[in-house]
């Protein structure tokens, strides 16, 4: 019987903690006053959370999964930046309260 796609199988908690601490490793890299940004193991990779800091008035959330294959790439450093500022765009654009685009 042939092993299961490796989709489908389960990383032991050792490769899940490395991928976690390679993302953590660059994440480290970055600093901004209005976001904190943390993350958790996912069964497909790692999350990547950002929130707006306390004391700002209001709370944002954003999220998403980064999978193994993203950060095991050879170029992880600079497609992670390039992933993060585009997250940071996307954080800032929900937060609007009114656009063209809406529908009221």
């Amino acid at each position: 019987m042939s092993p299961p796609p490796a989709s489908s199988r389960v990383r032991p908690p050792t490769e899940t903690a490395s991928l976690r601490e390679k993302v953590e490793k660059e994440l480290a890299r970055y600093e901004h006053p209005l976001f904190r940004f943390s993350t958790e193991d996912r069964r497909s990779g790692v999350l990547l959370a950002i929130d707006l800091r306390e004391g700002l008035g209001f709370e944002h959330h954003y999220e998403i999964n980064l999978h193994e294959r993203e950060i095991m790439n050879p170029q992880f450093p600079w497609t992670f930046q390039k992933l993060l500022y585009d997250c940071l765009h996307d954080f800032i654009v929900e937060m609007f309260e009114r656009n063209p685009q809406r529908r009221e």
